[in-house]
């Protein structure tokens, strides 16, 4: 397929084959291919989970309101933003810079840059005290640094879940075209009491769901109708 034809291929289809099964492969391929998704800073702050226990696949169809799209789905993913492992990231980060310092020297440009993104700039835009404190500082710190010239603008709270969210979406992208890749359908899904799901995932508090994605075989009658977009001169916009 080009990738035209993978594009033109993805459609939400509601209403999956029960006797056309997915092969594992095809789902662990595309799995690897979400975790190549571009995302922010490449912190990875997602998890994918593929739910494979018949008992859990029970319990998340429930937790999906039953929906058709979860309840005929031969494989049921559930992507999750995971912002409450950025110490974990960064030092990650932090190990391989210096894996790399070893090579190439500790003084190195690459490496101070690095490491001064990674220990510095990550931990001042992603560490919270609670009370909104840290997020209101680094609200005015921007504004008045950019009096004077472009910045990023650093908030708090509310600011780092649409990151993790927008990096997690990116992979959720990646995950569906690669199964259109192999001509099976998929189906991401809002409608889900993400409170359920996380406990059926054994998820902390501070993850968040950010989509449920049916996978199979899609019957003709899975889509809602044929596909409609708004003009292009509506969305499109050049500059």
């Amino acid at each position: 397929m080009t990738f035209d034809d993978i594009i033109q291929f993805r459609r939400s289809n509601r209403k999956f084959k029960a006797d056309e099964p997915v092969p594992s492969e095809i789902v662990e391929k595309a799995l690897e291919h979400a975790s190549l998704a571009p995302n922010s800073s490449n912190m990875q702050l997602w998890e994918f989970h593929w739910v494979r226990d018949e008992d859990k696949k029970k319990k998340l169809v429930h937790a999906c309101l039953n929906q058709s799209a979860a309840r005929t789905a031969q494989e049921l993913v559930v992507i999750v933003t995971r912002r409450d492992k950025w110490r974990h990231r960064v030092q990650w980060h932090k190990n391989l810079i210096l894996k790399d310092a070893e090579r190439v020297g500790r003084d190195a440009r690459s490496i101070k840059l690095r490491l001064t993104y990674y220990t510095k700039l990550m931990p001042f835009s992603y560490m919270n005290d609670g009370l909104g404190i840290l997020g209101l500082y680094r609200r005015l710190l921007s504004f008045a640094i950019g009096l004077f010239r472009p910045i990023y603008r650093a908030e708090g709270h509310a600011q780092q879940r649409i990151t993790v969210h927008k990096s997690a979406a990116l992979a959720a992208e990646n995950f569906m075209l690669s199964m259109a890749s192999e001509e099976f359908h998929t189906c991401p899904m809002e409608g889900f009491d993400g409170v359920r799901v996380k406990r059926i995932l054994g998820l902390p508090r501070r993850a968040e769901i950010n989509m449920v994605i049916g996978c199979g075989k899609g019957q003709d009658d899975g889509f809602w109708g044929p596909r409609r977009r708004l003009p292009k001169d509506e969305v499109i916009k050049v500059h």
